[in-house]
């Protein structure tokens, strides 16, 4: 049994945290700590907390003694880095969500730190772990595609996701939290590093932001206020968060023929969604949803664009200044060079990869709504399917074999077993250094060394 206390009950906090209602002989939690109150009470009930295992702040909570094996903590960005330094000088071993701290310097003494006090500290790179990318890697270190020669990814946020977490969100200003290429590629850039198998040389960058550029005077300041142009603007909150229409599309891509006809229906005829079972929709309570109110009623919604930031005219938003847009091109140590496209203006959200050798070719799609996978033999011309599923929740199932392993290195540690990390602060350390050096690249125009 590993114990852990939690630090920050956001989304990601609680997605770790389900690993102890699925596993509760393996995993307890017994504390937590956020400054929001209703997340307090909703996470004390879900894991029946006494009072006194319920914390404001993340200093009462590491204020003295060591209160559990682990510490979780998936509080935002930018205090990231003080609570971790906290926890590991107390002794808990650390998953961390990543990115690991919005700067350079923080980054390399969080990893320092966990060396010299002997304690895990892992980030939260759950693409490693996701069957998709795993396989991918089986086939480059099996030869299959011979030597790796170039790997291309693109990272298409789809136009919803970047309004919410970067226009409208958390991560819209770079000075409050850190650069759009660290907070939202530092996966991409760390399955890089994997698959390339050596550390990146040089780096070059390009891009900024193309859109939300200009103030509209003709537009109100809130979605609700009688937007002039509700009915052709994608950014249209109510459409987001109220009808949740582009969950429904990703939905319709479901193996479940019956949920496909319902949410066609109610897409077409929108009217039907206030009979049952129609209404359901109505209550769609994840994310998007999860992230601006605990109350997923029309009328918590309609509350919530009423008063917080995600009813915002993106268009109207004044410290907004992230990167709608980036470029990354990496040479490795080795000689393979690599290519990452980011941009927030994808119809559809996920990832594709295409890794070319000199014997043949891996071409992937990592959808919000599907996952395929397909090898090119060059020699033979044929064509293989290794992967073709539908969509898998949690990163593509990737969170809960990520929260799974960790659990599982701290027992061996605890238990005096030798134990190996597939991620550990050191390869993930790589992938931030390559962020920051994307970013100064771009900012600076020239090519940098991570």
């Amino acid at each position: 049994m590993i114990t852990a206390i939690i630090i920050g009950l956001g989304e990601r906090g609680n997605v770790y945290s389900d690993y102890a209602i699925s596993f509760p002989h393996k995993f307890r939690i017994v504390g937590a700590a956020d400054t929001d109150r209703k997340k307090r009470d909703l996470f004390q009930s879900k894991f029946q907390l006494s009072n006194d295992q319920i914390y404001d702040t993340w200093q009462d909570i590491l204020k003295d003694n060591k209160l559990a094996d682990v510490a979780i903590i998936a509080t935002p960005d930018t205090i990231h880095f003080e609570p971790a330094m906290q926890a590991m000088k107390l002794g808990y071993d650390v998953l961390l969500e990543k990115p690991m701290a919005p700067t350079r310097e923080e980054c390399v003494t969080l990893t320092k730190t966990s060396k010299d006090r002997g304690v895990i500290l892992q980030i939260g790179h759950v693409l490693r772990y996701t069957r998709f990318y795993s396989l991918i890697k089986e086939y480059l270190i099996g030869d299959v595609i011979g030597n790796v020669v170039n790997i291309n990814m693109s990272e298409n946020v789809s136009y919803y996701h970047y309004a919410h977490s970067f226009v409208r969100g958390n991560w819209n200003n770079r000075e409050n939290s850190s650069p759009m290429i660290l907070a939202k590629c530092s996966h991409d850039l760390d399955l890089m590093y994997w698959f390339a198998d050596s550390k990146p040389d040089r780096i070059s960058s390009f891009g900024g932001l193309h859109h939300f550029v200009s103030p509209r005077e003709d537009l109100p300041q809130r979605c609700t206020d009688g937007c002039p142009i509700s009915e052709t603007c994608v950014y249209y909150a109510p459409r987001i968060y109220e009808e949740i229409l582009p969950m429904l599309h990703v939905s319709l891509k479901s193996d479940n023929i019956i949920n496909r006809i319902v949410i066609k229906l109610a897409i077409i005829f929108p009217w039907l969604k206030l009979y049952r079972p129609f209404s359901k929709i109505n209550e769609y309570g994840g994310w998007p949803v999860s992230v601006i109110t605990d109350d997923p009623s029309l009328e918590g919604k309609r509350r919530a664009l009423q008063n917080g930031p995600y009813g915002r005219c993106v268009y109207n938003i004044e410290d907004h200044n992230v990167v709608d847009h980036q470029q990354v091109s990496i040479i490795f140590e080795n000689g393979i060079t690599a290519n990452l496209t980011m941009q927030g203006h994808s119809s559809e959200e996920g990832r594709s990869i295409r890794i070319d050798g000199t014997k043949g070719t891996i071409i992937g799609e990592f959808m919000l709504s599907h996952q395929k996978l397909i090898h090119i033999d060059s020699l033979t011309n044929k064509r293989s399917v290794i992967l073709d599923i539908k969509r898998e929740s949690g990163h593509g199932g990737g969170d809960m074999i990520l929260i799974g392993q960790f659990i599982e290195i701290v027992a061996k540690k605890k238990n005096g077993e030798k134990f190996e990390e597939q991620t550990s602060a050191d390869k993930s350390l790589i992938s931030h250094l390559m962020a920051f050096a994307a970013d100064e690249a771009r900012l600076e125009q020239s090519i940098t060394k991570p």
